[in-house]
């Protein structure tokens, strides 16, 4: 059976003028109006990130949901499934950017480098009040004017003032790191990138630890003093996600997408599915249409 895959969006998609692909702006409000395509679950090839100033609603991203509320900052990683549903008077901010754009112009930081990016187990979610919030919508508004112009040395002043804003989320982020997780976020950034191409064919813990050439007990030390999570939570997550993602998104069969994703024996899939998300992939289907 064909399988109708969730749509993936580049910059590209929302672009009219602008000659670079790298990087957008504009208010959430303007955003939503000329870019109706976004109201459908979605994903995209860069990083996104959202403030909403006015309005309420909910985010669901990667199937949990979100509340929207004035002050709500999203932080979203390339991949990650997402859409919304919000009040008719929403209003805030939006901006993304590839991680070329960032990376390519910083001489100590990586994109992943940032906490809300660095894993996708960390809350995609600050909400900031007061002074905080009052800051933060100064820099957005900043960098939407800065993006409409066409000044001298454009594209190094948007990098300059998305790391401010980078900067200052991260101060804000609600994150308790001892400096062992410190040395550790590399390693758990590494293991979440293998996940994320091999999960399909690699399961066990020990192939992966062989790939990053460490034993198997040292990563589960990293992925449990980072997550609090064992290495096979990790790579479980992961199946799963994908799972609810074809289940929900594609016209496959249940057994199809065990198949998809690596397994052959459609029970073992089913007990795993259930064992971790508390219902049967066909549970999840019905509840889910």
């Amino acid at each position: 059976m064909a399988k109708k895959d969730l749509p993936v969006y580049s910059i590209k998609k929302f672009q009219q003028f602008e000659e670079t692909d790298e990087f957008y702006a504009n208010n959430i409000s303007r955003h939503l109006k000329e870019h109706h395509f976004i109201l459908t679950p979605h994903k995209h090839d860069f990083y996104l990130v959202v403030l909403f100033t006015h309005g309420s609603g909910t985010h669901e991203i990667d199937f949990i949901n979100y509340k929207v509320e004035p002050g709500s900052v999203f932080l979203l990683r390339p991949g990650q499934m997402h859409n919304w549903k919000l009040s008719k008077d929403i209003e805030g901010y939006v901006f993304f950017h590839t991680k070329e754009f960032y990376d390519s112009r910083s001489v100590t930081e990586n994109i992943q480098d940032y906490p809300f990016f660095n894993s996708i187990h960390n809350p995609p979610l600050i909400l900031l009040k007061n002074k905080s919030l009052e800051k933060i919508i100064g820099l957005f508004s900043e960098i939407k004017n800065e993006y409409e112009e066409t000044n001298l040395l454009k594209t190094q002043k948007l990098h300059a003032q998305i790391t401010v804003i980078y900067i200052e989320l991260t101060r804000l982020y609600k994150i308790k790191q001892q400096t062992e997780k410190q040395s550790y976020l590399s390693k758990l950034r590494e293991l979440e990138d293998l996940i994320d191409l091999n999960y399909k064919i690699i399961k066990y813990p020990f192939e992966y630890a062989a790939k990053m050439t460490m034993s198997e007990k040292h990563l589960n030390r990293i992925c449990k003093t980072c997550l609090n999570k064992t290495t096979t939570d990790l790579i479980t997550d992961r199946i799963v996600l994908e799972a609810k993602r074809l289940l929900t998104h594609s016209k496959l069969t249940i057994s199809q997408v065990a198949e998809e994703l690596g397994y052959l024996d459609n029970s073992y899939f089913t007990r795993l599915f259930k064992k971790k998300t508390g219902e049967t992939p066909g549970e999840f289907v019905k509840r889910n249409r």
